[in-house]
């Protein structure tokens, strides 16, 4: 371990102009009014924000970053790991022949008492595999149902957008139609809330705007949730779920040729085209119309969930799809930039693997949002191509019959539909969490196998949530802005600078005079470097550990000290402008204060314990209410921390009851809540108050498994009496 804590960095004020102030106040680094040059104090990325994409340089970097990629999506979608494949149970009833094709009724099982629901079109000669297409929708009208009326059609049809008075009434059955008689099986299915899907309704699943009071809590709650976010259940998550449900069906038909599968969809139908192609390595050909961009992202609660569009956007999930064919569509709308921001950047990708002629891009500019015959028809001639349906160029859409509600509809006397409501939306969330819980639990360590596997999956997961570890030190500079002596303590105070990520925070050293290299502690206190400090002198647990010759640190970080403009401590974290409450607008862009925070101490520790200079350990201290903290922390430095002390007080992130609350993590509750955090990590000495055995249950079984038991301590103290014993344990040597 490395540090130096006397640092010569650039003095921007003198440290004589300190030399007068008492020990024991916490100097303030800054001018009055003045806060760090941090960019996270800028206002948090939105959904409408600028999202380019940077291709890899090299092919083998591109495939450790998408598979990093790909794991973050399925975490973000609550589906790290994937939830138990129940049977299906599918239904298919109600044939329509059509002449050339037939439609039939489908309904299949997803998750418990929970289904996919939709409309089956096959050629009406059926010889041998056929390719399939999936056919989701995006937010138009009422979805296959729906009809745009005559006067719109013909509108349309004057513009070129549309050929037919009937078959341009509704462009999703108009594009299953057509691909049934070329020769493809199509599954188009609905939104959740749409159509017959109506067992999470419409309101709540795309136009949700205001928290629920009745449902949250710890043993049942709903969708947008702090709990639904604490496990990472949302709306976008289950529809990406139905996709994968629907796929699993449509490539067990005897009739499907399983290696030649599309997708394609348009707007919300759009973005579950391109999100199921990135993290299903089935699909062969992909066509997601009028969605991806550089731009907006997708404005709807179901496109949306918190994590899934941290430093990354729709351009880096369209490119996970690569080398394989995908056609991109873009029109008058917020794709309309793509041909110079987005294209460009894809096709260098493609090039990566001497794939150009795989991917295309379509961009009709001359029409507004939509999935149109014109957009229909390039989509017609990339399957002809890439699935190898050898018909003849140019295929031209032909009209048809439209159907109604009445005769689509999946549900009748025979088949009823199923329950929904408030107490299914529980159940069905209560699964969920419980289905994960049961295979984490399978997953717990017993041997070096199972560590392994434990490290996969719940290891993987936080370091998709946590999104960093430890910093190295020439991304860190160390700017002193003060330095004095006083009772034997050497206080340095200054700016810790991480530029790459364009951070900076307040940081306060104690030295004791005499040290000589030896343990560095970091303190985390709710109150920031002023925590090392109580009324006129040092807090007690500090001035213990300087005079046992320890250097103690403290930071102010993000929103803490130096970063509150009127010294209030935060109470609820910052949200976009969107005034709906659902904290993916903010989470899906922004990490969260807590995560955030993860971030700045492990700038300190990366500071602390990798300089030229070596102090003997270092250690992080997490007490009164920084415990939560401290574990997050704890889980991302391994060996650059050598003890730690964790107060949880008791504390589960499934407790959070505001989308707002500081300690809101995405995740948190799912991977064994905080003691998952604990366990990750064995080896390495960790003391952890407020808790007893039974509690910390699954770090114990890791720290056994690797063979180090003692070096976790578990005390069921609190308070005055988790200070001294920690810190007992802490000096010990």
């Amino acid at each position: 371990m490395k540090v130096v804590l006397i640092v010569g960095g650039v003095l921007c004020l003198s440290w004589l102009a300190f030399s007068d102030l008492a020990l024991a106040e916490a100097p303030r680094l800054l001018s009055a009014g003045e806060r760090p040059d941090d960019q996270r104090l800028e206002p948090p990325k939105d959904l409408d924000g600028y999202f380019p994409f940077e291709p890899s340089a090299t092919a083998e970097d591109w495939n450790q970053r998408a598979e990093r990629r790909r794991r973050a999506l399925r975490v973000a979608l609550g589906l790290w790991p994937m939830p138990t494949a129940l049977p299906a149970n599918a239904v298919t009833h109600g044939r329509m022949d059509l002449g050339d094709y037939t439609v039939e009724k489908v309904y299949l099982q997803s998750l418990p008492d929970f289904y996919v629901t939709g409309n089956l079109y096959r050629p009406k000669k059926i010889e041998g595999k056929h390719p399939a297409v999936l056919c989701p929708h995006g937010h138009f009208a009422d979805g296959r149902f729906g009809d745009f009326g005559r006067d719109e059609v013909r509108r349309r049809i004057v513009e070129g957008a549309e050929r037919f008075e009937e078959g341009g009434r509704n462009s999703i059955q108009a594009r299953c139609v057509q691909l049934a008689r070329m020769g493809c099986i199509v599954f188009q299915y609905d939104m959740v809330g749409y159509c017959d899907s109506g067992q999470i309704s419409y309101e709540l699943a795309h136009r949700f705007a205001k928290q629920r009071p009745d449902m949250i809590g710890t043993s049942s709650w709903g969708f947008y949730s702090p709990q639904a976010e604490s496990n990472l259940q949302s709306i976008m998550g289950l529809q990406t779920y139905n996709s994968i449900r629907a796929l699993d069906w449509i490539c067990s038909l005897p009739d499907v040729d399983p290696d030649r599968i599309a997708v394609t969809g348009a707007s919300g139908g759009g973005t579950q085209t391109f999100i199921l192609c990135a993290i299903d390595p089935r699909p062969a050909v992909s066509v997601p119309a009028v969605m991806v961009s550089t731009a907006m992202q997708g404005g709807c609660t179901c496109e949306n969930a918190t994590l899934l569009r941290l430093n990354t956007g729709n351009i880096e999930f369209a490119a996970l799809f690569a080398p394989k064919p995908q056609c991109l569509i873009s029109a008058d709308d917020w794709t309309r930039e793509m041909p110079t921001k987005g294209y460009p950047e894809l096709r260098q990708h493609y090039e990566l693997f001497n794939a150009v002629d795989r991917l295309q891009h379509r961009p009709f500019l001359h029409f507004k949002h939509n999935y149109n015959y014109v957009s229909r028809a390039a989509m017609y001639e990339w399957l002809n191509q890439h699935l190898n349906l050898k018909l003849q160029s140019p295929i031209v859409e032909e009209d048809y019959q439209l159907l109604s509600a009445e005769q689509l509809t999946v549900w009748n006397e025979e088949h009823p539909a199923p329950q929904g409501g408030p107490a299914f939306e529980r159940r069905l969330l209560r699964w969920w969490a419980d289905d994960a819980t049961s295979q984490l639990v399978e997953a717990t360590p017993e041997d070096e196998a199972s560590v392994g596997r434990f490290r996969e999956i719940v290891g993987g997961a936080y370091d998709a949530i946590l999104g960093r570890g430890v910093p190295q030190a020439d991304e860190l500079e160390f700017d002193e802005f003060m330095k004095d002596r006083e009772d034997g303590i050497v206080r340095i105070g200054g700016l810790l600078r991480n530029d790459r990520h364009d951070e900076s925070l307040p940081v306060l050293f104690l030295v004791p005079q005499e040290w000589q290299l030896g343990p560095v502690a970091i303190w985390l206190d709710e109150n920031g470097k002023q925590g090392l400090f109580d009324g006129d002198k040092l807090r007690r647990e500090v001035q213990r550990l300087v005079d046992a010759g320890v250097a103690v640190v403290g930071v102010d970080l993000l929103f803490q000290g130096e970063f509150l403009e009127e010294g209030k401590p935060m109470d609820q974290t910052r949200r976009v402008a969107n005034p709906r409450e659902a904290a993916a607008y903010t989470l899906g862009f922004n990490d969260s204060l807590f995560v955030r925070r993860v971030h700045d101490v492990l700038n300190v520790i990366g500071y602390v314990s990798d300089h030229e200079k070596s102090p003997s350990d270092v250690w992080l201290l997490g007490l009164h209410g920084m415990g939560p903290l401290a574990a997050a922390v704890r889980a991302q430095a391994g060996g650059n921390v050598d003890r730690a002390v964790i107060d949880t007080q008791g504390f589960r992130f499934l407790q959070v009851q505001d989308i707002r609350h500081p300690n809101l993590l995405p995740g948190g509750a799912k991977y064994f809540d905080l003691p998952g955090l604990i366990a990750l990590a064995a080896p390495h000495e960790t003391w952890v108050g407020g808790e007893d055995e039974i509690g910390v249950f699954v770090a114990r079984q890791m720290y056994e498994a690797v063979e180090a038991p003692d070096a976790l301590t578990v005390s069921g103290d609190s308070d005055d009496a988790v200070s001294q014993q920690s810190l007992n344990w802490l000096l010990s040597d």
